[in-house]
């Protein structure tokens, strides 16, 4: 991204800061520090914050790291964008430094959703006048709807985790225990495109019920269904997230009944998506498909997550969402079946959000992959 790009987001930020009636935004480090500015900062017991006053008339941002952090800070994309980079050393009160910096009439500090339960309560006593709200309610519909280079970028990482799902016969086979087949997905992960494995989930037979099951010692058998959700970071800093459902040879007969059922749900959801579908809506289709065949009490989880900077983030595909899909929305469409104690099946897209339907991001074939 260029200098411009960044300045565009901060300039943005502060306007919808301004319209929602704060008067300035604190971002510490994660992903919404990382969507402002490029800084991938370190979440340390140090105070590293991002300062937004709202509206282009009451004052400049400026970011307050450690002395120490100081030169990681200026090397990072923030250090070309203009902004202050202002160290503070080890004996300074940061919270002081920025409560000067700040107008004196503020009413309405917005802080990032995942600022450390400890430094929000310093900023509060630092602020003692202003109220403290969430800025996700800002921040989080800037990023919700991707910019066609987002998009680009969540493409590739898509790309990157289908080229690992497309190897698993390499190593799902019976015999090895599911740590064993993850360790080597893992590596896969990285060696086809990622710079960071954010999860792998290897449910085979009864461990294939619990959705977030991850791995165990289990030694993967004959005939076993295994669901498979993995997933990772790429150099971008954008997130893949894909499930498959693999069998080691001939599953049982009501296992493919369930599969059928779960991917005619999958896929009218995958198919539905377009703009101004709420996500309610997006969730009820596949959620009906299931009930109808008898299947309703053990899809028990929300459709899906969006998807960028971080694995999950807004918007939420689930009952009761009344948000309108937008185009440049990007989420995952995973509906499940978990029969407890037996077995279970997922099967999940990122799919972004179009001007004239629905773009599914990963092309791996959707059907129940039978390995010999």
């Amino acid at each position: 991204m260029t200098a411009g790009s960044w300045t565009d987001r901060l300039d943005r930020a502060r306007a919808a800061a301004s319209a929602a009636g704060i008067d300035a935004l604190l971002v510490s480090p994660g992903a919404d520090l990382r969507y402002l500015t490029g800084y991938d900062a370190h979440p340390l017991e140090r105070l590293t914050c991002l300062v937004l006053p709202a509206g282009n008339a009451a004052g400049e941002p400026f970011l307050v790291v450690p002395a120490l952090e100081k030169p990681a800070a200026e090397a990072s994309p923030a250090g070309s964008l203009g902004i202050g980079i202002t160290g503070w050393d080890e004996t300074d009160d940061p919270y002081a430094l920025v409560a000067a910096r700040l107008p004196r009439a503020l009413t309405r500090v917005a802080l990032d959703n995942r600022m450390w339960a400890e430094k929000a309560l310093a900023f509060r006593a630092a602020l003692p006048g202003a109220e403290q709200v969430l800025a996700g309610q800002v921040l989080y519909g800037l990023r919700a709807r991707k910019t066609p280079e987002e998009a680009e970028a969540l493409r590739r990482a898509g790309q990157a985790i289908d080229r690992v799902h497309s190897r698993m016969g390499e190593w799902l086979r019976p015999g090895r225990t599911e740590r064993e087949v993850a360790r080597d997905i893992a590596d896969a992960i990285i060696a086809e495109g990622h710079v960071r494995v954010d999860f792998v989930i290897v449910g085979s037979g009864p461990n294939g019920a619990s959705p977030h099951h991850e791995v165990s010692d289990r030694v993967v058998e004959a005939g076993d269904p295994v669901v498979v959700d993995i997933g990772g970071t790429t150099e971008e800093g954008y997130c893949s997230d894909s499930t498959r459902v693999y069998a080691l040879g001939e599953p049982p007969e009501e296992f493919l009944r369930l599969y059928e059922v779960l991917l005619r749900a999958q896929r009218a959801q995958t198919d539905a998506v377009r703009p101004g579908l709420r996500a309610h809506e997006l969730d009820a289709i596949g959620r009906d498909v299931i009930t109808e065949a008898g299947y309703g009490p053990y899809f028990i989880h929300r459709t899906g997550h969006g998807i960028g900077l971080e694995s999950h983030e807004e918007p939420y595909i689930v009952a009761g969402n009344q948000l309108p899909l937008e185009p440049g929305m990007a989420f995952s469409v995973e509906p499940g079946i978990y029969l407890p104690g037996r077995y279970g099946a997922r099967i999940e897209d990122i799919v972004i959000c179009a001007e004239d339907g629905g773009e599914r991001l990963n092309r791996t074939g959707r059907e129940l992959v039978v390995l010999p």
